[in-house]
């Protein structure tokens, strides 16, 4: 019954679904000096498995100049990149001031034409009103005509 279980939690195992716990268990039952001669091969995996987690390494790692001068030069680009995109966004606020001076400016020179034209505009409705006394006239000439043409004056 207990080689049935050990079966399933191999199959488990080799698709990587099994817990940590069921892992110990296998640990643990291919420890034993007895095992199924159908299974003995998972023995020598497993206890294989146990010596190799005992071995530990007493060779030092250092971390050599260079990978040091590589993080600073990483620091350095992440200033460079940031200091660029801020003069870029100062730069893009100056544009965007200039522009509304500009337009401000504008507003006012077209404000001062607009109030030059209306100037003029009431000397031409004077005009107008010159224009009526004009058409009187060249009334009062055609009555003229047409009055000595009615009493012919020899």
């Amino acid at each position: 019954m207990e080689s049935v279980k050990i079966e399933k939690l191999l199959e488990k195992y080799y698709e990587a679904e099994t817990s940590l716990e069921e892992e110990k268990m296998l640990k643990d039952y291919f420890s034993k000096d007895e095992v199924p001669a159908h299974l003995s091969e998972y023995k020598e995996l497993f206890s294989y498995f146990n010596e190799s987690s005992l071995e530990t390494s007493t060779r030092s790692i250092e971390l050599s100049k260079r990978t040091i001068a590589l993080r600073w030069l990483s620091v350095a680009a992440m200033v460079v990149f940031f200091v660029s995109v801020y003069g870029l966004y100062v730069q893009n606020e100056a544009e965007k001031e200039e522009a509304r001076l500009a337009y401000a400016e504008t507003q006012k020179a077209l404000e001062l034409i607009s109030k030059s034209l209306n100037k003029g505009t009431v000397a031409i409705a004077q005009l107008d009103n010159f224009n009526k006394g004009t058409n009187a006239m060249a009334e009062l000439q055609n009555f003229e005509n047409a009055q000595s043409k009615v009493f012919v004056v020899e």
